[in-house]
C-alpha cells in the first residue's frame, strides 16, 4: 500500500520505515504535527501514516496548518483518511484539541529567509507563543513527549576556524537586528522546552536541522538549494553572484526525518544535530551537482563576476557535528547526487501534474 502518490516520497518512506527503530512504541498514540504542510513536518506526518498502512499501529495524526487552502492542495493524498485530521489555525493562538495527546512535533515556523525580513513579528511569535501554547497543551493532556524542530541558526556567529559545530557551541547575535527573529525565536523555544521538562516533566527532544533539501521544498523558498532546483527544472543555467566558497552540510529530507525519529525513540539527550557529514560541500559544488542531475540539458554553472570563477577560496567551512545522533545508530543513506535527483524528479512530476 502506498501512503502517497509521489513515487519519490513513497520510496523515501520505505527507507525511513526500514530503519532499525522501536516503531511499535508509537502504537495507539495520538500525535500532533504543527506546520504539517511544510517540507519536514509533512514527512513526519507521512511517516506516521505509513506506519499505520504497513504495520497497523493505529496512530492518530493531527496536522496543524495556518493556510488551509495550501494544506489541502499539498496534503491532498491524505485528507480523506480516518486516521488524519487537519486543524487550521495559527499556532500562536491557544489550541484546543479533543481527546488524548501523546506527542507533539512542533514544526510550525517561518523558515524562509524572506519571511524573517518581511514578517519578523509572525516569525518570532510562531516560535515563542507557539511553543508555550503547545507545551501548555502537553501539560493539560499529560503527554509523553514533545519534539521541537529547531535549526542550526541557534548557534549564531562561530569562530572563523570552526568546521563542525557541536551541540554546546553557542555563538552570538545582534539581538537588535529584526532578522534575529528566527534564530532568537528558536533559541528561546529550546529554553521553553527545557523549562517545561524541568518543571512539568514533559520529555523534550530538540532536533537542530542543518541545510535540508528534497521533495516538499517550494521553488520560491529563497535558499540556494531551492533556487538551484528551480533552475534545473526550468532548464536554465545556474548563476552565482559570488565564488560560492561557503561550505555547509546538506542533508536529504528523508534522512533528516529519520534522524528526528531516532532522537524521539532512542534519544536520552535534549538536543541533537541532524546533518549528513558527507553532505559537507561548498555552494559552488552544490550548484555543479545540480547541473549534473539532468546532463542531457547541458546546463552550466556561470558567475556574474568572472574573477569568482577563477579565484575559488575554501574559507568559511562550517557544518553541524552529528556524532551524538550517530551514537544512537542513525546514518544518512541518501547521498547528495541521489538526493538532488530525487528532489528534481519530484518537482518535475508535481509540475507535470
Amino acid at each position: 500500500m502506498s501512503t502517497v502518490s509521489s513515487e519519490v516520497v513513497a520510496r523515501d518512506l520505505d527507507e525511513i520505515l526500514g530503519r532499525d527503530l522501536p516503531w511499535r512504541d508509537l502504537a495507539g498514540t495520538t500525535v500532533l504535527v504543527t506546520g504539517a504542510s511544510g517540507m519536514l513536518p509533512s514527512y513526519a506526518v507521512y511517516t506516521l501514516l505509513a506506519l499505520n498502512d504497513r504495520h497497523d499501529l493505529g496512530i492518530t495524526v493531527h496536522g496543524l496548518v495556518r493556510n488551509g487552502d495550501k494544506a489541502r492542495r499539498l496534503l491532498a493524498d491524505i485528507l480523506d483518511r480516518p486516521d488524519f485530521h487537519l486543524v487550521v489555525q495559527d499556532v500562536s493562538a491557544p489550541l484546543e484539541l479533543p481527546g488524548a495527546l501523546d506527542y507533539v512535533i512542533h514544526g510550525a515556523s517561518a523558515a524562509r529567509p524572506a519571511l524573517h525580513a518581511g514578517q519578523p513579528v509572525a516569525t518570532i511569535k510562531a516560535n515563542l507563543l507557539g511553543t508555550f501554547n503547545l507545551l501548555d497543551l502537553c501539560v493539560e493532556k499529560e503527554s509523553r513527549g514533545f519534539v521541537l524542530m529547531s535549526s542550526a541558526e541557534v548557534y549564531g556567529v562561530q569562530p572563523e576556524d570552526t568546521e563542525l559545530i557541536g551541540e554546546q557551541s553557542y555563538g552570538g547575535f545582534d539581538i537588535l537586528n529584526p532578522r534575529a527573529c528566527y534564530a532568537e525565536g528558536k533559541r528561546a523555544a529550546e529554553t521553553i522546552c527545557a523549562t517545561y521538562q524541568a518543571q512539568y516533566g514533559i520529555t523534550s527532544r530538540v532536533v537542530r536541522f542543518g541545510h535540508i533539501y528534497g521533495p516538499g521544498m517550494a521553488l520560491d523558498d529563497g535558499r540556494v538549494q531551492a533556487d538551484f532546483a528551480a533552475n534545473v527544472v526550468a532548464g536554465k543555467d545556474i548563476v552565482l553572484n559570488s565564488d560560492g566558497s561557503g561550505m555547509r552540510t546538506y542533508t536529504y529530507v528523508a534522512d533528516a526525518i529519520a534522524g528526528m525519529f531516532y532522537a524521539l525513540l532512542r534519544g536520552d539527550e535534549t538536543a541533537y544535530n541532524v546533518a549528513d557529514p558527507a553532505g559537507m560541500v561548498a555552494i559552488r559544488r552544490l550548484a555543479e551537482l545540480f547541473t549534473q542531475v539532468r546532463p542531457e540539458r547541458g546546463l552550466e554553472l556561470r558567475f556574474t563576476n568572472e574573477a569568482d570563477a577563477r579565484a575559488y577560496s575554501m574559507a568559511k567551512k562550517q557544518g553541524l557535528d552529528s556524532a551524538r545522533l550517530a551514537g544512537l545508530g542513525w546514518r544518512p543513506v541518501v547521498d547528495l547526487p541521489t538526493g538532488l535527483d530525487r528532489m528534481v524528479t519530484h518537482l518535475e512530476s508535481t509540475l507535470e501534474g
